[in-house]
């Protein structure tokens, strides 16, 4: 996981607002096997083993389904340390009944399905970073299909025993309305590195030269509205950098750039323009 290590610049955690925590939990902790790492009477975090929470849930009865149509969470994901590991999922999640799609992107292998929220979760691993093509800046990503047989010779007996230790939040991909806004915002603002393109309707952008921290994409369309706040969903999610320096800079690029900045309960805050809202930590 060295991509996801202290001194780069990386997402940690993704807070939902769900609708109902009873369903949010047999799904996250009875069926994905997260563990639970402290809740309260409406909020609930996840974590893998002892780790610290990768997930946030918040409960809201009064929230509306997701707007389809608006900016926002397209999918986070999950990154596991071992193809067995992935395997055994698979396999388990079949067993459950949950609708899977899969991709090999050749930098990495995965799989995708939704919440009963409708959130997007992708669960992947990745190959050898020495196995990763690059020309010039930017590394080469494809949608191949997954090769099943092959991932199944990994499985193991014991089968899928929950989320593994040293599981990470491996990226976040977003819909946005604007890909060169985003660009500026995450790139000039935030400090990462675009190393990625899918035409001109998606971006991957990272540090450290990873494949992605970050997905960009505009596939709701240009000028997707933002969500209201009153819809399951996104909350907000976590950057973390490497020390208070390199997040004080950041700070000043977005604020020189015009975006919002403000701290709450000693928790720094800032918002993407698509209104995605975002907590920069250390």
């Amino acid at each position: 996981m060295l991509f996801h290590e202290k001194e780069n610049t990386h997402v940690t955690q993704v807070t939902l607002k769900v609708v109902d925590m009873k369903r949010s939990l047999e799904f996250y902790s009875s069926i994905i096997g997260f563990q639970i790492w402290k809740r309260s009477s409406d909020t609930v975090y996840l974590s893998a083993g002892e780790e610290k929470p990768l997930l946030v849930l918040e409960e809201d009865k009064d929230v509306n389904p997701p707007n389809r149509k608006a900016t926002g969470l397209y999918h986070f994901a999950l990154l596991l340390p071992e193809k067995a590991d992935l395997a055994d999922l698979v396999k388990h999640l079949i067993r459950n009944n949950i609708q899977v799609a899969s991709a090999d992107h050749l930098v990495s292998e995965a799989i995708y399905f939704a919440d009963p929220d409708g959130n997007g979760m992708e669960v992947y691993i990745d190959r050898p970073s020495s196995l990763w093509e690059w020309s010039g800046s930017e590394v080469k990503m494809t949608v191949d299909p997954l090769d099943f047989e092959v991932l199944f010779r990994f499985e193991t007996n014991t089968g899928w025993m929950g989320v593994p230790d040293r599981t990470v939040m491996g990226h976040i991909h977003l819909h946005v309305a604007d890909l060169e806004k985003a660009k500026q915002f995450y790139c000039e603002g935030l400090g990462f590195d675009v190393v990625s393109r899918l035409g001109d309707e998606a971006l991957f952008i990272s540090t450290a030269n990873y494949h992605h921290h970050i997905g960009l994409n505009t596939w709701k369309g240009a000028d997707a509205p933002p969500a209201g706040g009153q819809e399951a969903g996104l909350k907000w999610f976590d950057i973390h950098f490497p020390h208070d320096h390199s997040r004080k800079e950041a700070m000043d690029r977005i604020r020189r750039m015009g975006g919002d900045v403000a701290e709450h309960e000693r928790v720094i805050y800032t918002i993407d323009p698509s209104k995605n809202r975002i907590r920069l930590l250390v």
